[in-house]
């Protein structure tokens, strides 16, 4: 017999798998491997179904996340801790992401990143910051079946650049020892807000809902960047290994797969469940690929939540590390080396959208 109940958890559920396949929360890497965002740019749909032409989805993300463990390969150097010499990165970042649907397949979305990121090492008397605009990208998006057929599945594709926006060079003064006097040092680039590069993003997203209202989804993307490097001088010192003085720019990508399912007794509250998938390539597809870079990936559970009512939805995930590997770049390769790079244990994700419909559409 059909009920108000049962529409409302058939709603739901629809607005849960839409809004897996618009992740707002996308930022690759972890730690001292990357830390700025090249996020996917289409917002959920927060309504129980596709976005209608001429609609309009706004969408602040936040992720946080704490860096500290030490990796060679996947193998964790524990010593670091224990020698109280671990580098600790603390990354803040926002993504705000507006996404406009053409026609009933097409949409197009803009993605501007805000970062405010810390680095030390445990021992170290002074800690360097870097804030503000990252990497602006765009993205249009296209399903390959009319959404209003393909109800309980479909497949979409985009494609999309990254413009280089973000401040790559970020200096701070900072006092080594207590009574020096303060030495103009460039931060890291895992806090540097940009990458000093361009980059294309291609982006996949599939969904497939069964019976009793079990949704399926896979998601991912990958920036291809123009390779080479930005220019930036890591440090005083690093002319002296002409292989590595200058920052790479690197591709990087996410996937993500998993199965959501709404909770029937509270109406438009869902939990989800995955892994994630996220890293920088040692090789790029396109350019050359030296500089400096620590490559790697990190494969994470992810549990989470999305609540939506009306033309809201908040969305909180919690992605616990299970397989960190910090991989050799091709500098490493040459030299016969192997870097290590800090991972974080946890990577915290919120995200609260918005949709807004048409002049005169009203509710869908």
């Amino acid at each position: 017999m059909f009920t108000v109940q049962r529409l409302g958890v058939k709603l739901s559920a629809i607005t849960l798998l839409l809004a897996f396949l618009f992740p707002v929360h996308s930022a690759f890497g972890q730690g001292c491997i990357v830390a700025r965002s090249s996020s996917q740019t289409n917002g959920p749909e927060s309504q129980g179904g596709y976005l209608e032409p001429g609609d309009w989805d706004l969408t602040v993300g936040y992720r946080h996340q704490f860096s500290y463990k030490h990796f060679v390969g996947d193998v964790e150097q524990v010593q670091r801790v224990q020698q109280g010499n671990q580098v600790m990165n603390k990354i803040n970042l926002e993504d705000i992401q507006a996404t406009y649907q053409i026609t009933p397949r097409f949409s197009c979305g803009l993605t501007v990143p805000v970062l405010f990121a810390s680095r030390r090492s445990n021992n170290a008397f002074s800690t360097t910051h870097a804030s503000g605009f990252g990497d602006v990208s765009v993205l249009a998006q296209a399903w390959l079946w009319s959404p209003r057929r393909a109800t309980r599945g479909n497949i979409s594709i985009g494609l999309g650049f990254q413009a280089p926006t973000g401040k790559d060079n970020v200096q701070n003064s900072v006092i080594s020892t207590p009574g020096a006097s303060p030495t103009v040092v460039t931060v890291d680039y895992s806090i540097q807000p940009g990458s000093g590069g361009w980059g294309t993003i291609f982006q996949w997203q599939a969904f497939r809902a069964f019976r009793g209202n079990m949704i399926t989804y896979i998601n991912g993307n990958y920036l291809a960047t123009q390779g080479g490097n930005n220019g930036v001088l890591r440090s005083a010192t690093a002319l002296s290994q002409p292989l590595t003085a200058y920052t790479a720019i690197q591709d990087q990508y996410l996937v993500e797969a998993g199965i959501a399912h709404p909770i029937s007794r509270i109406p438009g509250l869902s939990i989800t469940i995955g892994p994630r998938w996220e890293g920088v390539q040692a090789k790029n597809l396109f350019g050359d690929d030296l500089g400096f870079r620590r490559p790697g990936y990190a494969v994470s559970v992810q549990p989470g939540f999305i609540y939506a009512r009306g033309r809201n939805m908040i969305q909180a995930v919690i992605g616990k590390a299970i397989l960190r590997d910090r991989t050799r770049s091709v500098p490493d390769r040459i030299l016969g080396t192997h870097g290590d790079a800090a991972f974080a244990d946890y990577v915290w994700l919120l995200s609260y959208s918005y949709r807004l419909p048409k002049k005169g559409g009203g509710e869908h």
